[in-house]
């Protein structure tokens, strides 16, 4: 898709969180927008930065109490994630990774390495990784800069399309 201009589309989609019933769907629409010929970022901040996290790195990040504290009370990496909603004692994502299969509907974890593969921007929040702990090395490879809020909203500026997810 392109504009009367000729520059492709634009999408931006804030990742907040890091639950997978959130983090699926923000692949989903990232990966369709690029399929669609549109060029799609994706600004990870908080706990959706959560999602860059190298597995071998999940629960094991930050320098003092506070930061470890978090890192370990939460999954990290995408393959990790809880779901927000019916996660029944750690079920639920089994359940819903199931049904994915069963109607061939790519994993997060599948959809993450197609959206490094086709060009998704994916971009960690500056700021979320001092506050948490995590550095550059924590994250999955081939990752862009990290940047902060304030070009973020120069991204989600220049976008057709601005989504927080």
């Amino acid at each position: 898709m392109s504009e009367g201009n000729g520059r492709p589309s634009k999408i931006t989609i804030i990742a907040w969180s890091g639950d997978l019933d959130r983090i699926w769907p923000t692949l989903i629409l990232a990966t369709t927008a690029v399929a669609s010929g549109m060029q799609a970022t994706v600004f990870f901040t908080f706990w959706g930065l959560f999602a860059l996290v190298k597995p071998e790195y999940a629960r094991k990040t930050g320098s003092n109490w506070m930061q470890r504290m978090l890192a370990i009370y939460n999954p990290g990496s995408v393959g990790k994630a809880k779901l927000s909603k019916m996660n029944f004692a750690g079920i639920g994502p089994k359940m819903l990774s199931k049904l994915a299969r069963d109607y061939k509907t790519p994993h997060p974890t599948e959809l993450l390495e197609m959206a490094r593969d086709m060009g998704v921007n994916l971009v960690p929040c500056q700021m979320t990784m001092d506050m948490l702990g995590l550095k550059r090395e924590h994250l999955l490879d081939g990752l862009p800069e990290p940047i902060g809020a304030a070009t973020a909203l120069l991204e989600m500026k220049e976008a057709d399309i601005q989504l927080f997810i």
